[in-house]
This record gives C-alpha cells, structure tokens and sequence, in this order.
C-alpha cells in the first residue's frame, strides 16, 4: 500500500507550444492546505502559466523554483523527457496508453528512470467514466470558436477571440453580439462533457434546443439546435434493432444516418468519441451535392483523416478557420465560394486557461487527490499507473512491444 505523501508540487509546463493551464488554481491550492494540512504543496515558478506566481503567493501557497523535494509531481501536458526526475510520481496527460508512436520515448524515459506515472486519461470510477478532463471547455470554446467563425463568414456580427478574453466571463459577454438569421439552425454531435460545454454555450447565446426529429421537420422563428447520439446518426447496415453497447464494442456493421441533418443545417459542431472504423458522417460527394446545407462545421472532435471529411489539418488558435471545397476535397481560403468553413484547433481549452483549469481542480480536488490519503480504497490511482517501480504495471503490459519497438 503506498503511503500518503508529505509533499506534492504543481509543477511548470515544459512542452512546447507553451500551455497556461495548470491543475489547481490559487484558491484550489488553499482548500487542499486546509483539507490536508500535514502535506506541503508547492508551485513551481513559471512565467506562461494563466495564474502569476504572485496570485499564488498572495494566498500563502509557497512559491519554489526547483521541486526536487517533492514527492509528488502535478501537471498537465507531457513532461519533456529532459525534465523529468527520476523516483517520483508524475500526474499528467501522457498520451501513451494508445500507443501513440510520437511519444514512445517518454514511457521508455518513466520505465528508466523509475518514474511512478499516473494518466488524468485513465482515472475512472470503480463502475467506468472518466474522473478528470477538459473536455467540459472543449465544448465550451469551439462552441465560442463555431459562433465566431460564422460571424466572420457571414458579416453579420463580430466577436473578440477567446483567447483574447481574460476569462469565460467576458466571453459572456461578447455573446450578446451575436445575431443569427431567423430559421437558422445548428446540429451537435455525443452527449459526453464535449457535448454539454457545447450545449452549455449555445443555450446562453440564446439559442433554443429542439427534438431532432422536430429540427429535422419543422421551421423554427429563433435560432436553434439539436443534439445527436449515436442512436441518431449511425444504423445497422442489416436493419436490426440498435444496441448502443453493439456499437461502442464493434463499429462494423453500422453505417452512418447523418446526412438528412447535414442537408438542414447551417453549422455543425463535433463533441461525439469517434473510434477507428466507425462510419464517416458525410463523404465529400455528398458535401458536394446541392442539397448539402452545412457552411461552417467546427470540428471540436478534431480527429484527423476521421469521421468528418472536411477535418484536413487542425488549426491553430490563432488562425483558427480554413476552407474546405468539397468538389476537389482540399483546402482553400475560408471563405472562399461554394467553401465549407472549418474549425478544427486542437487544443481548445488552452484558449480560457484560467477557468478551464479551474473547472479541471475541482475534479482534481474532490476525486483525486484524496485517494493518495485514504489508501485509495476503489483502487482509482492504482488502475490509471501505468508505470511504477521501473516496470510496466499488469494492466498496461500490452504496452512492451510498443516501448521495445524501433524509432
């Protein structure tokens, strides 16, 4: 059984491009004091991060520059491998549980340099769901970004990137400028924290939420949306009766029901899970058609040569859009004619560092970090370490052909 640490630090982001997120705000870092008073937490200095070593001090949370004493390691990227430390324990983002080939040399740097590595991805209650994420500001921004983009398209309104805005507040308040065309209508793909940030911006931008069968149907004076589950925008390719669970284990089979939605549609937003083999939503000859009514899709999803075939390339926070001309399937100017407006950044919750963090401890704070002080009774740390004690645990054993195999 591991014992609870006596120290733990929130540690500087070191990947490049910088990112401003960290896993506990100042205020976070407080309660943790008082939750856990016989534990020193530390932050390590940074100059990028969304909040200032000064707003952290100011609340008595102790400012260092080097964590080496600490035993526990907080971030939220991938640690680069220069930077690790060896014998401690690292919470972070790996990306390496899928065996993503650009990052086989940091688990082999965790296995050499005896690294306890435990992955935000893989922290789940005892009866399945992920713990921790930012899919919530996913959602919340390429909504946001999705809104923007057909501002821009059409010139009707014009709003600050969120990037510029210091936090959601303020992005509320640009919402206001926001005037869409009566009969517009907007589409949402998954139900998951992706779909609900979407959802969650849409509704106060005062947009109204519709039946799918009704959005598919009828006319509507104000602006609305509709949200699709897989029960809505897949089908058996053998016309039996739909199990979602058939689904989720084995995509083939299936086939996609989405284009009667992309030919009533002004603008669709991604925030379903998309596993390799699920049936793309439209094909670019469909998009070519004239009955195809999509003209701004923001793919918050961003899976690259995926499901939406419009999804070239992600984009950048700043320069979020392109365009997609469906008849020769290559990208163009956004905004050119005939062109389907694109959003797809990668890395969207990086645009409101400082409440997508927040939003990102509070989960941290309730469900996490206690369990490195109550034995971890559901086993919540033990089944998301992948590495420990210089080996790969049994859960992850699968993953030693991927560290052994060649660059």
């Amino acid at each position: 059984m591991q014992k609870a640490p006596k120290s733990i630090a929130l540690i500087r982001e070191g990947k490049l491009p910088p990112d401003r997120r960290v896993a506990l705000s100042p205020d976070q870092c407080v309660r943790f004091q008082e939750t856990f008073p016989n534990c020193r937490l530390m932050v390590q200095s940074s100059p990028i991060r969304c909040f200032s070593d000064a707003e952290y001090a100011g609340k008595g949370i102790e400012v260092v520059e080097q964590v080496d004493e600490a035993e526990v390691l907080i971030g939220v990227k991938e640690v680069p491998i220069d930077q690790l430390i060896p014998s401690k324990t690292y919470l972070f983002f790996s990306h390496t549980f899928k065996k993503q080939p650009y990052n086989r040399g940091l688990l082999r740097a965790m296995l050499e340099k005896n690294i306890r590595l435990i992955d935000y991805e893989l922290l789940s209650a005892e009866k399945g769901g992920r713990l921790l994420g930012f899919g919530r500001y996913a959602g919340v921004v390429g909504a946001y970004n999705g809104l923007l983009g057909w501002g821009k398209m059409t010139g009707d309104f014009q709003l600050k990137p969120a990037h510029q805005c210091f936090d959601r507040k303020e992005v509320d308040e640009q919402l206001s400028k926001v005037e869409l065309p009566e009969g517009f209508k907007l589409v949402v793909t998954g139900t998951g924290r992706v779909s609900s940030g979407i959802q969650e911006l849409l509704l106060a931008a005062g947009l109204h939420r519709v039946d799918a069968k009704d959005f598919l149907m009828s006319e509507f004076p104000e602006p609305v949306f509709t949200v699709l589950s897989p029960l809505d925008y897949v089908r058996r390719m053998d016309g039996r009766s739909f199990l979602l669970s058939e689904f989720f284990k084995d995509p083939a089979g299936f086939e996609s029901s989405f284009l009667p939605f992309a030919q009533t549609a002004h603008v669709y937003m991604s925030g379903h899970y998309w596993k390799e083999g699920s049936p793309v939503f439209f094909t670019p000859e469909q998009a070519s058609a004239e009955e195809f009514s999509l003209r701004l899709i923001a793919d918050i999803s961003c899976d690259i040569a995926g499901p939406i075939p419009s999804t070239l390339r992600p984009s950048t926070i700043s320069d979020p859009f392109y365009g997609y001309q469906a008849s020769s399937a290559k990208e163009v100017a956004f905004g050119s004619p005939g062109s389907i407006g694109v959003m797809a950044v990668d890395n969207l919750p990086g645009e409101l560092p400082r409440d997508a963090s927040e939003d990102f401890g509070d989960d941290l704070l309730a469900q996490v970090l206690p369990q490195f002080f109550n034995a971890d009774p559901g086993t919540v740390l033990q089944r998301a370490t992948q590495t420990d004690s210089g080996q790969l645990t049994p859960s992850f054993h699968y993953l030693k052909d991927y560290v052994d195999e060649a660059d």
